[in-house]
């Protein structure tokens, strides 16, 4: 049996079953959500010109610590930005 071909561009032919497909073991099932490490964020934010201050790295530390969900991580964060 003949394997079926696509060209891609001029003159390239490949095999159809060389189709990329996509890796759905990369992101967590049924969350539809990508989640950035904070080291890989802090790296990004670096780029964009944003460095964290020792107290943002000492909060962060603490909620990780403590456990807190994302929810009370932000209540935390909120609290700290206060005046009065």
């Amino acid at each position: 049996m003949p394997i079926p071909v696509r060209a891609i561009g001029y003159d390239s032919w490949y095999p159809a079953v060389m189709v990329k497909r996509k890796n759905i073991a990369a992101k967590k099932a049924g969350s539809g959500r990508f989640v950035l490490g904070s080291d890989r964020f802090a790296k990004i934010s670096e780029v964009e010109g944003i460095k964290l201050t020792p107290a943002m790295k000492k909060r962060a530390n603490d909620a990780r610590s403590k456990g807190l969900t994302a929810d009370e991580y932000r209540q935390a964060i909120i609290r700290s930005h206060r005046k009065g």
